[in-house]
């Protein structure tokens, strides 16, 4: 089961100055007024991240491009000094929630970083919402108390809550609030897998989307070589903390020069997905550089999802590598 890249690809590059002139990369996917958007993290020679927005006038072709940035860091938050990064986007009820990471130069709180830019500035879970991609209401961080990326909601309540998925260092965690602000920690979801692909760490993709069979999740994993590439796990749609599957081999790995060659060598990294008919689209970073796009068929992805779901009794922790509050703690964690 692989993800088939676009032959259009790279379909955004930088503009070569300006806010967005180094580098555009790890869009979230919205519709939005009928019509598909990117909202896309941007940087420029002041290494500050803005997001930008494009829409599409296919799935594969960027159409109009908005000139400046559509959402950028508050200027009365120290938490935001080095800009804002990683979008995704779930649209819940009539509103549009954005996640994003608040970077800033306070030192990092975890004991043994791992990785070297952890060392040198923190980065916060934080919220914004709008109607219209102009005007926006901050929410500020929503996970304080402990450095924490690549969160997604998922894109309505459950058992009457927001449900919202994270990583904290090497894993995926579980948080929810039932008034969408004030997060509670229900535990770890997934991690690495010894051996494999994703045996660094992990971290969520785009936000989760249903389908008959459970949650699809497109995630990234590293290994030790700190080559991030993506694959799929299956969670339960009653109880999302539950992992029914996850791919044996990652469904996109970095081979293309646009992908290898960049900022960061070696990266597909993906906020953002969105599903039609016949398939799922998923945007993603390359090189944290330039933005690509790969589809795979649902069928093809709900035969999978379809045939795990029937021979699963939900792994065991170590089966699926999910890491223990222990080792958590160990590596710097709050609980």
């Amino acid at each position: 089961m692989k993800l088939n890249r676009s032959d259009k690809n790279p379909i955004l590059v930088p503009r070569g100055e300006g806010w967005e002139g180094r580098a555009v990369f790890n869009p979230a996917a919205v519709e939005w007024q009928g019509r598909q958007h990117l909202v896309y993290r941007a940087q420029g020679e002041d290494g500050i991240s803005r997001l930008g927005m494009v829409k599409l006038s296919t799935p594969t072709e960027v159409g109009e491009r908005k000139p400046e940035p559509v959402f950028g860091p508050d200027p009365d938050s120290e938490y935001e000094v080095m800009g804002v990064e990683d979008p995704r986007i779930s649209k819940i009820g009539k509103s549009y929630y954005m996640t994003y990471m608040a970077a800033s130069k306070y030192p990092t709180l975890m004991k043994v970083p791992m990785h070297p830019r952890e060392a040198e500035w923190r980065v916060r879970v934080s919220l914004a919402k709008t109607a219209d991609f102009e005007s926006w209401s901050r929410y500020g961080m929503v996970i304080s108390h402990i450095d924490s990326k690549d969160a997604a909601l998922f894109p309505e309540k459950i058992e009457n809550n927001f449900c919202l998925l994270h990583r904290v260092m090497p894993q995926v965690r579980i948080a929810i609030a039932a008034d969408g602000r004030n997060y509670k920690e229900r535990g770890p979801v997934f991690g690495p897998r010894e051996g494999m692909w994703d045996e660094g760490w992990v971290g969520v993709g785009a936000p989760p989307m249903k389908c008959p069979y459970g949650w699809v999740l497109f995630y990234h994993g590293a290994d030790r070589k700190k080559v991030y590439r993506l694959g799929i796990a299956l969670l339960d749609l009653d109880d999302p903390s539950l992992v029914v599957a996850r791919t044996a081999e990652p469904v996109l790995s970095p081979t293309e020069s646009y992908e290898r060659e960049g900022r960061v060598a070696n990266v597909v990294f993906t906020c953002g997905a969105m599903e039609d008919a016949d398939k799922y689209w998923v945007y993603y970073g390359g090189a944290d550089t330039v933005i690509g796009v790969a589809s795979i068929g649902k069928q093809e992805v709900w035969g999978w999802a379809k045939e795990e779901l029937a021979k699963s009794r939900y792994h065991e922790f170590e089966q699926i590598g999910r890491v223990t509050t222990e080792e958590t703690e160990e590596r710097g964690g709050v609980q």
